[in-house]
């Protein structure tokens, strides 16, 4: 059984009812390497694995870091909910990222050895032989020196800006002219490839490459004619990148496209250097960089592991995960492509990335080409460059419809992008809001307005989801289409909300963060506090990305002192301490890392009932527990009434998350999480393979077979849960016509 944070340290004068959100966000980063480390994982999956580890560490001190420096900066001592100065979080921080830094080299020179077995080689100078030395030669001389600019340092000439995320090779040199050693800097511009490519094979299954800084410390000297080098040094730097809003701000617009500027001159808050540059050039950068002891980090290796990415070759499927082909929703085939009557004969769930994000993309269209459709109005907090929504809602608004979209400026690092989707948008003829100054719209709704004989129809999707057709791809998510007028009128009052300022009254089914979605869920926690004192059943299962308000991690350790039997999945960040004797025994808390990245907000309450159970009260969300989600963005929290989509959620996804073995880490008391034992298991259950190889998850299809989570079925010799073919364990309502089906 594996298991992470073995060395784990509980300050005594800590609180021990939380755990810190940082030290946790750094925890899910080591389950993320650990699957680089996997090697039940194809080996350029483990690649990718890694990658994504490194990319996520740069945004976490970009962010995260950035803001704790800023705090101590300023004299800011407060603790947060775990007893953590600012000061001492940053001390914990450096500690541990430090582990993780050098887990990620360990990893990557393991990585390395099995790539070069399957011919994929990344070689250093010295290792090529006098071919491939030439081949680098020519290929270094006509497509990288001509991107390259040598800089010598002197009074004339300054240390240069170094952008953020910038490479830089450090050098010193002497000149038979000079007596003293002088110094000079190479930027490495980001249109340089990470890596060189030197040979490939004809069928593209062998290759061989150098990384880059490997390439300019051989042919540094090229720069320096008639000088002698003695000695040279690669760094990187990663710099404050979060964006502070000036509410006062008279045009938004113009103040991001002030801020994304300022973004690449933020404060160094990671400066990382090999730890063989010479001291006397690592002591004139720190000084350049303004660069304190506490944000350097020596160590040798690759850096930018992020760029690893560029490594993961198509030409070699044997070495990626195997080819899988998501569904569309057979509802709509039966119906000839026509989203509308499909969607208004019986609401449809999406359950992405297993089912195709393009029936998304559809409905847009549809809505964009009908003549009936009158309007349409659409959040927008993360798309992509070329994204098909936008493209539908730019014919839309070019066709006469009215059209009003949501950019929120405030998505962190997809600021530009959201700006240029709204400039094309208000030139096509739609009317664009930015939202609120003081907190983010974070929704994932849309709805469109046909004009159907003599009345107005309106037809909802409503997601956990970004409307990003590549994220699709990868997040798993959840997403309802329904002509269900209760859900439209909800949605119409959200978006008069956010247009308006006018908060939402008599909402039906949806509760909106910040005005109503924390009182319902924290309504529906003290229900089963209510219950389970009174002897009734009593149980919670949530599904989240994170769960940090102290609020809501205080209602749950009070449902567990009361008997309410609760299952968590909360891929990332957790700073509920589960398993606590007195506090949180019957709290079990699990993470699921894999080959899809688990996006979906899930809210099951038994309501005087075992789970699952067709009393149960079912949402879905597009918020995580945390403050920021619950009191500074609008948000949506959908209650799911629909029998059929109830039990889809339920009974299947849920209970395929709670029983899944082979991609789970279960959190215990100590803060430590460890793998789910499988050693002994011949088919072990994954969730991931199970949503792949059943192409019906509806009600008629094959439903999961419940058993408590941490204690997988049975049969034989074989673990893992069961299906129960065409016997759903929730009876649907026959009077329900709009079930999914």
């Amino acid at each position: 059984m594996g298991t992470l944070d073995k060395d784990i340290e509980i300050d005594p004068d800590s609180n021990r009812r939380f755990f810190n959100r940082e030290l946790s966000w750094l925890k899910f980063n080591d389950r993320v390497l650990e699957e680089a480390e996997n090697p039940k994982n194809p080996l350029l999956e483990r690649l990718r694995f890694l990658s994504i580890s490194a990319s996520n560490l740069d945004e976490f001190y970009m962010v995260r870091v950035a803001g704790l420096s800023s705090q101590v900066r300023n004299g800011i001592t407060t603790p947060s909910q775990d007893g953590y100065t600012p000061e001492r979080q940053l001390e914990k921080i450096r500690k541990r990222a430090m582990k993780l830094m050098i887990g990620q080299r360990k990893c990557w020179e393991d990585l390395r050895k099995l790539m070069s077995d399957e011919g994929l080689k990344v070689k250093t100078v010295e290792q090529l032989s006098k071919s491939e030395m030439a081949d680098l030669t020519r290929i270094y001389e006509a497509q990288v020196k001509p991107l390259l600019t040598p800089i010598t340092l002197d009074p004339a000439h300054p240390f240069p800006f170094i952008p953020n995320l910038g490479f830089g090779l450090l050098v010193s040199f002497s000149t038979q002219r000079q007596a003293e050693d002088r110094r000079a800097l190479i930027p490495i511009p980001s249109n340089v490839p990470r890596f060189v490519q030197i040979y490939k094979s004809s069928n593209g299954r062998k290759a061989t490459f150098v990384a880059l800084e490997d390439v300019l410390a051989a042919f540094a000297n090229d720069f320096f004619p008639k000088s002698t080098m003695k000695g040279q040094g690669l760094f990187r730097v990663t710099r404050d990148s979060d964006i502070e809003v000036d509410e006062k701000a008279e045009d938004l617009v113009l103040h991001f496209e002030s801020l994304i500027k300022e973004r690449r001159r933020g404060r160094v808050v990671r400066l990382r250097v090999n730890e063989t540059m010479p001291a006397t050039l690592k002591s004139y950068l720190f000084d350049s960089l303004q660069a304190s002891d506490n944000e350097v980090y020596e160590l040798d290796g690759l850096m930018g592991m992020s760029g690893l990415s560029q490594l993961i070759v198509k030409t070699r499927p044997d070495l990626l995960f195997g080819r899988f082909t998501a569904r569309f929703p057979e509802r709509i085939r039966e119906h000839d492509g026509d989203c509308f009557a499909a969607i208004k004969q019986k609401d449809i769930l999406v359950h992405h990335p297993y089912e195709e994000f393009d029936v998304v993309v559809q409905f847009l269209r549809q809505a964009a080409l009908d003549p009936d459709v009158v309007a349409i109005k659409q959040t927008l907090y993360r798309t992509s460059d070329d994204s098909p929504i936008v493209a539908a809602l730019i014919d839309a608004a070019e066709r006469g419809k009215a059209v009003t979209a949501l950019v929120e400026l405030k998505a962190r690092f997809d600021e530009a992008t959201n700006l240029k989707w709204a400039r094309d948008l208000e030139r096509a003829g739609a009317h664009v809001v930015y939202g609120f100054i003081d907190y983010k719209t974070h929704a994932k709704i849309s709805l469109v307005i046909r004009r159907e004989g003599k009345k107005l129809q309106t037809y909802a999707h409503l997601g956990t989801g970004n409307y990003h057709a590549q994220n699709a791809k990868i997040y798993t998510d959840l997403a309802l289409f329904t002509a269900d007028p209760a859900y439209g009128r909800d949605v119409g009052k959200v978006f008069n909300f956010i247009t308006s300022y006018n908060d939402p009254q008599n909402m039906e089914k949806i509760a909106v963060a910040p005005a109503t979605l924390r009182p319902e869920l924290e309504a529906r926690i003290r229900t089963e506090i209510d219950n389970a004192k009174d002897g009734k059943p009593a149980a919670i299962w949530a599904k989240l990305n994170a769960l940090v308000d102290v609020g809501i991690i205080d209602l749950l350790y009070e449902a567990s002192g009361a008997g309410v039997q609760i299952d968590l999945v909360v891929r990332g960040i957790c700073c509920l301490r589960p398993g606590v004797k007195g506090l949180s025994e019957n709290i079990r808390v699990t993470s699921i890392v894999g080959r899809f990245l688990e996006h979906a907000r899930i809210m099951c309450f038994g309501n005087g009932a075992k789970l699952p159970s067709a009393k149960a009260v079912v949402y879905f969300s597009s918020a995580d527990w945390m403050p920021r989600n619950l009191n500074r963005r609008v948000e949506t929290l959908v209650r799911v009434e629909n029998s059929t989509v109830r039990r889809q959620i339920m009974n299947q996804i849920m209970v395929a998350n709670l029983s899944d073995e082979t991609n789970s880490w279960e959190l215990q008391a100590d803060g430590t999480y460890q793998r789910r034992d499988i050693e002994d298991v011949d088919e072990p259950f994954s969730a991931h393979a199970y949503f792949m190889n059943n192409p019906s998850l509806s009600g008629r299809g094959k439903a999961l077979k419940y058993t408590a989570p941490g204690q997988p079925i049975r049969k034989g010799k074989k673990r893992g849960a069961m299906f129960n073919d065409n016997k759903p364990i929730e009876k649907t309502d026959p009077d329900d016509t709009r079930s999914a089906g």
